[in-house]
């Protein structure tokens, strides 16, 4: 066991750092968070920027285009003598336009193209009022592309010149001219334009087909991006995450003059900074923290540790039997105390280890005898029931241990069969076991079903179990005329089933909670059918977790190795092998856990 403990200096050590790396891991996840918090903003910033940018270059475009149409329209109408209706469609024709009005200087409309607008007053509404502004000394006026007020679901662009006879003329086009004319200034608008190094701007069109793009996608849907956008659930200017060409993006859009404006930054670039600074900022900390741990480390250890290991050599000698040995550490007040109250206590040892020791070694072999003589050990123990075979053994680690396996009828065609294993060794486990078998058999004899019997004894071993000890225990209700097996497992190992035709393997269901570990604990009832040549293995966590002196485990791989060579094997003699096996393996390692087990082989209602 001595081997198995690590140093005073070890443990501080470690928990030292422990809570250096804590404070450390603090520290850097704190960083981290308000580092990417800014990065993030700097990206919702950079793109809602480029946006913007974007925006206004289209807005710059469609408002020039238009005006420049909107100027030769007037400079046409300048050179007419009598402006009437008439005369518009031409004008129509010619450039390719929706519609023109004609307004006069006190805001009326004189001529159209449209009969229904004739004499209507432009400041009579929101939006054709914005156009009084050309008759208050503006030359020229462009709205900006939207719906029309008498019919929304038409949208149009505006634009209007001042006449030389006074007054103003109002042109308009609508979706089809508007993206054509617009389209030629678009699809280059994004060739060389960069959201930071690896980003993009993508425009779009109202059926979300691509208008520019800096890889050549254009008449592509959107799509194809990687990009998906609901207008009616993702608000515009707000961030929102999605994969674009292959690179996780943080993504923005705004939609202007008819068109959706999407900016994409890859957002490894977006946390560049914060890399870069949390980088900085860690490196400062490991010289910082280590230098902290360094300190308090020496000045620890030459306080207490070394003291507490000179005592510690002193202790050894003593636990190796040399009880003349005296602690001689005198550097500090409390090591002199504990000193002589060591001395002391070694002295008052010696005269008690020689009663003691007969009377222990008395009372442990009685107390074995008692404990197996509890469990069944006549085998066969059922010599005229021919529909199953069963073996089992426990063989403790002390005089007395806390496994225990155990079969019976509970009736005339049900066997109960369980394997248990109870927290501890020793005495208190060897008590504990004894009253967690007897209220087991009391419980399944009295025709509850399994999990019952699992959730009442729980509820009484709970009762005054003021040492905290619990149970895992495997029970199972088998009717040996058809097979038919209901079990429950309370935190036990799974036992190892081999099907007739098959190889031994996990019974993995799920398992409930120990048995004495809570008040209120339901367990669940599993069922399933045997066939005559099939095999259930109990056992404790001693055979799989036997050590050699090696430091090796048992381990389940070889228990199931060993098995499947001895499948066809009695249920006494798969037994004996696993016990022969564990031996070889362990070889001259002391037995630390009880090693219990229980094999049952089902054969079936045999013909007479």
């Amino acid at each position: 066991m001595k081997n198995k403990k690590t140093r005073i200096a070890q443990a501080f050590q470690r928990g030292l750092l422990v809570l250096v790396a804590i404070a450390f891991l603090a520290t850097t996840a704190f960083l981290w968070l308000i580092q990417t918090r800014l990065s993030e903003n700097n990206a919702i910033s950079l793109l809602a920027l480029n946006l913007s940018d974007v925006r206004e270059d289209i807005i710059d475009a469609s408002d020039e285009n238009l005006l420049e149409l909107t100027e030769s329209i007037a400079s046409d109408l300048n050179a007419i003598e009598h402006i009437d209706s008439a005369c518009l469609p031409a004008l129509i024709a010619q450039y390719d336009v929706t519609e023109i009005n004609v307004i006069d200087p006190n805001g009326f409309i004189t001529a159209t193209t449209y009969p229904d607008f004739m004499n209507y007053n432009m400041r009579s509404g929101d939006q054709s009022a914005e156009f009084m502004v050309l008759l208050e000394g503006q030359d020229a006026y462009v709205q900006g592309y939207r719906p029309v007020s008498y019919d929304a679901s038409i949208s149009r662009k505006y634009g209007g010149a001042v006449l030389e006879r006074g007054g103003f003329v109002q042109v308009g086009y609508g979706a089809e001219r508007f993206q054509r004319d617009i389209d030629e200034f678009i699809v280059g608008v994004t060739r060389n334009r960069h959201v930071g190094e690896g980003g993009c701007i993508i425009i779009v069109d109202e059926n979300w087909n691509i208008v520019s793009d800096r890889y050549g996608n254009e008449g592509k849907n959107l799509n194809v991006t990687g990009i998906w956008i609901d207008s009616a659930s993702m608000p515009e200017n707000q961030v929102f995450t999605a994969e674009v060409y292959g690179q996780i993006c943080y993504c923005m859009y705004r939609t202007t003059e008819g068109y959706c404006i999407v900016a994409a930054m890859p957002r490894s670039e977006a946390a560049l900074s914060r890399n870069v600074s949390v980088g900085v900022t860690t490196a400062m900390q490991i010289v910082v923290f280590a230098a902290l741990f360094i300190m308090i480390f020496i000045l620890v250890k030459r306080l207490v540790v070394n003291n507490i290991y000179q005592i510690n050599d002193s202790l050894s000698a003593i636990t190796e039997g040399k009880l003349d040995t005296v602690v001689d550490v005198r550097s500090h007040v409390e090591f002199d105390d504990l000193s002589n109250d060591i001395n002391s206590t070694v002295d008052t040892l010696k005269r008690y280890i020689a009663d003691a020791a007969a009377r222990i070694d008395a009372e442990l072999s009685f107390a074995k005898a008692i404990q197996h003589s509890a469990l069944p050990s006549i085998f066969p123990p059922y010599p005229d029931k021919k529909e199953f075979d069963i073996h089992a053994a426990m063989y403790t680690a002390k005089e007395v241990g806390g496994d225990f396996y155990d079969f019976y009828f509970v009736d005339e065609n049900t066997l109960a069969f369980l394997v248990a294993d109870v927290s501890g060794k020793g005495i208190p486990a060897a008590m504990f076991m004894m009253q967690s078998k007897a209220l087991l058999k009391s419980c399944a004899e009295s025709k509850m079903s399994v999990e019952q019997v699992f959730t009442t004894a729980n509820e009484k071993l709970c009762q005054g179990n003021d040492a905290g000890m619990f149970v895992t225990a495997w029970m199972g209700l088998l009717n040996v005329k058809t097979g038919a097996l209901t079990f429950a497992n309370a935190g036990h190992n799974p036992p190892l089933l081999k099907r007739a035709d098959g190889s031994f393997e996990c019974l993995r269901t799920r398992a409930g909670f120990v048995l004495a570990g809570m008040e209120g604990i339901r367990y669940r009832k599993n069922e399933m059918q045997l066939n005559p040549g099939d095999i259930l293995y109990l056992y404790t966590d001693g055979v799989t977790e036997a050590t050699n002196e090696s430091e090796k485990l048992y381990g389940e791989e070889r228990l199931l190795k060993l098995l499947n060579t001895h499948s066809f094997a009695s249920a006494q003699i798969i037994c004996e092998a696993v016990k022969a096996d564990v031996d070889a393996f362990v070889g001259n390692a002391e037995q630390f856990d009880d090693i219990t087990m229980l094999c049952l082989r089902y054969n079936g209602e045999v013909a007479p």
